[in-house]
């Protein structure tokens, strides 16, 4: 418990102390933002803050930190470190950082933002890449939800009906309709789950593994988990962590602030608010996996299901929702099973809806097209709502495979991170500001990705060592032309 309250006291301190000094650097002003100089009552609408805190919250949450710091948990204590510095020092930078961009140039969204500082190529091939990505999430989040609703009641195809319905409205209709109403509500029921379940835990005071008991791959050593900590953990644990997606989502934000100076709290905050989620579900995983706490926890016929057979570890028995529903209903009973209902089902239906909003958004960026008529929107929403009906077919028909995709995603939510924090790093240093807290983070992450891409069985399946040495130079050679391109391109600071 005393890794998990460290961590607890370290990401609000992060959030009081080098939040500061991120929005300082940043430097956030008085003038007129996108909400004010482009009002449009569809997209470019003043929401207040809470509520605007409340939808980036959900936006970029959705499942990502129970699901990915259950799992990542998996690997030891070491997720502790992941979540609380991944967070402070790389992810909430990061959603600042690009959120902030955004919000200075009229709600601009990843693809432009990453051409107007990284080049014309780049944001060609970020349009193409956001694009896949946002209308794979959207596809992924309508049948897995549909699936769980139908064992509940009704058939399943009714469910996909109608949780596509909803998204066509979510995408097509002005965002303080649906986003602006139903969205809030959803991300306070997360928030009292995780408080609730925190509070559990205080007051249970479970014995757990400790940062100081070993940072190795514990997953490895006792729960036959295959992967190595490095790069699995750090695409594991996205959200909670650092994830590209996020930049993808604050745009739709970013287009309804009244103010430059509320980025720190909407942006900044909101991601350590979902890195406490992370650390609360990461600690319980703990508990669950490396504590005994299953045996606590499960009724005695799970208990005995999980003994009597052999063909399955723990992990591989308990996946990542069966985790959630067991805990929400032992530790909060009855109201706890219905939070554990909308952590599972609604948080992804809602990130599956703003995916869609924003890959109508990114065609209308591309494109150049106003959205102020019906109109306009339909016809850009049209062909994401047919590759999504394709996509979602595939998945109905090739449901496994479908879960090969979804590997490929989560690597790419990490692509786009590393993209996003080099693309922070350029604007830093053309702005002659402290470019190096976005710059180590970038290297970081694209460390990460390539070692990903060369070591994955699923992409390369290259050797651990020969991976990590091909990431290194890769790495190398990318700091070395942004190296390059500062002491040619950019010229110096005059002197008062």
């Amino acid at each position: 418990m005393i890794s998990f309250l460290i961590s607890l006291v370290a990401l609000v301190v992060g959030y009081m102390v080098y939040g500061r000094v991120v929005e300082r650097v940043f430097g956030p002003d008085d003038r007129p933002t996108p909400a004010l100089s482009k009002a449009d009552g569809i997209d470019y609408i003043v929401l207040p803050g809470w509520r605007i805190f409340m939808i980036q919250f959900l936006n970029i949450a959705g499942t990502g930190p129970i699901f990915g710091a259950i799992m990542g948990a998996w690997f030891g204590p070491s997720a502790y470190l992941w979540i609380v510095l991944g967070c402070v020092f790389g992810g909430a930078v990061h959603d600042y950082m690009s959120g902030m961009l955004s919000l200075r140039h009229d709600g601009q969204g990843l693809a432009e933002l990453t051409g107007r500082y990284l080049g014309h190529s780049a944001r060609q091939a970020l349009v193409i890449f956001t694009m896949l990505m946002m209308m794979l999430v959207g596809a992924f989040f309508v049948y897995c939800p549909a699936i769980i609703l139908s064992g509940i009641w009704g058939e399943k195809m009714m469910w996909v009906l109608i949780i596509f319905v909803y998204y066509i409205a979510t995408t097509m209709m002005p965002v303080d309709k649906v986003i602006g109403r139903i969205y809030p509500l959803f991300a306070m029921s997360m928030l009292f789950m995780v408080v609730a379940l925190g509070i559990v835990l205080l007051i249970k005071q479970p014995v757990l593994p400790e940062v100081w008991d070993g940072l190795g791959n514990w997953g490895q050593e006792r729960l036959g988990l295959q992967q190595s900590i490095f790069p699995a953990l750090f695409v594991t644990i996205a959200c909670g962590a650092v994830s590209g997606f996020h930049a993808t989502q604050s745009p739709m934000m970013a287009r309804c602030m009244k103010s430059e100076r509320q980025g720190r709290a909407i942006f900044y905050g909101a991601m350590i608010t979902e890195g406490i989620v992370a650390l609360v579900w990461a600690t319980i995983s703990n508990y669950f996996f490396f504590s005994g706490g299953w045996r606590e926890v499960c009724p005695p016929e799970v208990i005995a299901n999980f003994e009597g057979q052999t063909a399955r570890s723990l992990i591989q028995f308990f996946d990542a929702p069966t985790v959630v529903n067991i805990i929400c209903s032992s530790w909060l009973g009855a109201f706890g099973s219905v939070l554990a209902l909308l952590g599972i089902v609604a948080a992804p239906i809602t990130t599956g809806g703003s995916s869609f909003r924003a890959a109508r958004l990114i065609l209308a960026e591309t494109f150049g097209w106003s959205q102020t008529s019906v109109r306009s929107r339909l016809l850009l929403s049209l062909p994401v709502f047919a590759v999504g009906i394709a996509l979602l077919a595939w998945q109905i028909g090739n449901p496994s495979g479908f879960g090969t995709v979804w590997q490929y995603v989560a690597w790419g939510t990490q692509v786009m991170a590393a993209i996003t924090l080099w693309m922070c790093t350029v604007y830093l240093s053309k702005e002659h500001k402290c470019y190096w807290m976005t710059l180590l983070p970038a290297m970081f992450m694209t460390m990460v990705v390539t070692d990903f891409f060369f070591v994955s069985p699923t992409i390369l399946g290259l050797d651990y060592w020969l991976s990590l040495a091909l990431a290194t130079v890769v790495t190398l050679l990318a700091t070395l032309r942004f190296a390059v391109w500062k002491y040619k391109g950019i010229p110096r600071k005059s002197q008062p």
